[in-house]
């Protein structure tokens, strides 16, 4: 069914799904590369998001309005049971070609729905990695999804979308993709928590 659609949500949702049962109760306070969010606030804009989008590839006007601000406080205690279905839920909803029909919004935006679906992709990769180097996990991206991040990402400004991405951060020639797409979406691909600003 994933080669009827662009992009196939299955390798990132998995990807952070593997993660979720290595972070403990001790990581939801730890920094990660998202300046100024904690594990638990990374972990409850997941949720946010994976609902959002869903509700974007079905063409639904729950998900329309602004996004409420992440919060590690507001993180409900049964995300180890929530998140997984949230994100197979949205990996579900993006397998109907018609979520990527027309126009949709999420958080408040309105894009070209082929656009929605590689923000959502973005994300949950992005994220992903972001959990994996906060909690000292490995993680080993789809090169598929890379080399179309990778290209998305490239089409962007160069000083970042705010909301979005930040400023590209620069690399050498022999980065890997991931580290490229890393980069890209205005991340530091050496952050390491020990870097992290306290």
């Amino acid at each position: 069914m994933a080669d009827r659609v662009p992009l196939d949500f299955d390798p990132p949702v998995r990807q952070v799904r593997d993660l979720l049962l290595g972070i403990t109760d001790d990581h939801l306070a730890a920094p990660t590369p998202c300046p100024g969010w904690s594990v638990g606030t990374l972990l409850d804009h997941l949720l946010g998001l994976g609902w959002a989008f869903t509700q974007a590839a079905r063409k639904s006007t729950e998900g329309e309005g602004s996004a409420p601000q992440p919060s590690a406080e507001h993180l409900t205690p049964h995300w180890r049971s929530r998140l997984p279905g949230v994100l197979d839920e949205l990996s579900n909803a993006w397998k109907d070609p018609a979520a990527w029909e027309g126009t949709s919004a999420a958080g408040g935006v309105t894009m070209p729905a082929e656009v929605t679906g590689m923000v959502a992709v973005n994300e949950l990769t992005m994220h992903g990695w972001d959990l994996a180097r906060a909690t000292g996990q490995e993680y080993a991206a789809d090169p598929r999804i890379l080399e179309q991040l990778i290209g998305f990402l490239s089409a962007g400004p160069a000083e970042g979308s705010p909301g979005l991405f930040g400023p590209r951060v620069p690399l050498g020639d022999e980065a890997t993709m991931l580290d490229q797409a890393v980069a890209l979406a205005g991340r530091d691909p050496h952050w390491r928590p020990t870097t992290a600003a306290h």
